[in-house]
């Protein structure tokens, strides 16, 4: 089973706009990232879930690049119906400090 087949397996893949998808994951090699703000200082169930799925596509050779969105975690997050709070730049600072110790030990 190549990675492609046990993320479809695990639920994680519905539908793709290229069929050639499948054989690129397979392949392992490709450079991706994965971006997340810093709204806390430890993970929460999506920046887990998103981690998690980095680890099992490096596992098949892939090349993970795994971002956190300064600018995004000052602003807030605008939502139907609230904002999350805007934070301090020493706030993102120290909540990206706890997400990479985190995302190191995964």
């Amino acid at each position: 089973m190549g990675i492609y087949e046990e993320l479809e397996w695990r639920g994680l893949i519905k539908d793709v706009s290229d069929p050639a998808l499948r054989e690129k994951l397979n392949a392992g090699g490709m450079k991706f990232y994965i971006g997340t703000d810093p709204t806390a200082d430890s993970m929460h169930i999506g920046h887990y879930s998103s981690f998690l799925i980095s680890k099992r596509l490096a596992k098949y050779g892939h090349k993970p690049l795994l971002l956190v969105g300064g600018a995004t975690g000052l602003i807030g997050d605008p939502k139907p119906t609230a904002e999350r709070p805007m934070i301090s730049k020493e706030e993102v600072e120290h909540n990206f400090k706890g997400l990479k110790k985190q995302a190191e030990e995964i």
